[in-house]
């Protein structure tokens, strides 16, 4: 059984997170497990934490009753309730069991900023190795048929191929492996073919059925979304490329772009520095 993490704050746009990992349980053996984060701080400060707590056990107990009837038989639905920054007590929530993804809405702000990550998943995403599923202010697939994947000439382009491989067997989906690149050199294009042959090796061995396609232009995010739209996806499987500035953790370009401006779930897996010579994730293949 896996353990699938959803942060909810039981706000509208928390709940399609919730529908999201519904939709990932009816083909994965799964526990669903709610995260309401209480801050040290209680904000709301005509209530005690005590009450802010039995407030949410209430709401947690109807959620439960409303979605049971949605949850496959080899799935459960339960709740935990904690104090102290939402994005970390999430991450230690996720990080108490081996086998454990988190699902979140991207929600956080209003307006046009309605484009813009939300401060709680950005750091969701960063603060963790596990791979993390995000769903904007849309109404969740209730199949993942199609799953994207593209690669770009990064090092790390591939390491986001074994999960997602994964994911696809248990949804009986198709991946779509997308080279993607800002210029038509030899170089690029030699990496780019190389990158695709070895993933396309990789999902034989593991008979995922998939199909391949080149695309080049200025814009790799605009790129991958309208492949994304032409060919229906379910989901975009990224790397978030992260790296370290000046101001802290930060999440690439590309990867910033397709999770502030996705109309699609996006799958983000976290670069791992791995030793093993030979493993899929590493340079030797």
């Amino acid at each position: 059984m896996k353990r699938i993490i959803v942060p909810i704050d039981f706000s509208n746009e928390a709940m399609e997170g919730l529908n999201l990992a519904i939709t990932l349980a009816k083909t994965i053996p799964a526990v669903i497990e709610m995260v309401y984060v209480q801050k040290n701080k209680n904000e709301f400060y005509h209530i005690t934490q005590e009450k802010e707590q039995e407030l949410a056990e209430k709401k947690f107990r109807k959620i439960q009753e409303k979605y049971k009837p949605k949850l496959p038989e080899n799935a459960e639905l339960k709740y935990i309730i904690k104090k102290g920054k939402v994005y970390r007590e999430v991450v230690n929530q996720a990080h108490s069991f081996n086998d454990s993804f988190i699902v979140s809405s991207t929600h956080g702000a209003s307006g046009f900023e309605k484009f813009f990550l939300g401060s709680n998943t950005f750091k969701i995403i960063t603060a963790t190795t596990r791979p993390v599923f995000t769903i904007r202010d849309t109404i969740s697939p209730k199949k993942i048929s199609n799953i994207i994947l593209p690669l770009d000439s990064s090092h790390d382009t591939r390491q986001k191929v074994p999960f997602t491989a994964e994911l696809a067997g248990y949804c009986n989906a198709k991946i779509h492996v997308l080279s993607v690149c800002h210029t038509l050199s030899k170089e690029f294009e030699k990496k780019l073919n190389g990158y695709s042959k070895q993933t396309c090796e990789y999902l034989d061995k593991q008979n995922i059925p998939y199909e391949t396609d080149f695309r080049s232009g200025k814009n790799i995010t605009d790129l991958t979304l309208e492949y994304a739209q032409e060919v229906g996806a379910d989901l975009i499987s990224i790397m978030t490329e992260q790296s370290v500035a000046f101001s802290g953790l930060v999440i690439g370009g590309n990867a910033q772009e397709i999770l502030n401006r996705s109309d699609f779930p996006v799958l983000s897996n976290t670069p791992k520095e791995l030793s093993i010579k030979g493993d899929f994730r590493t340079q030797g293949y």
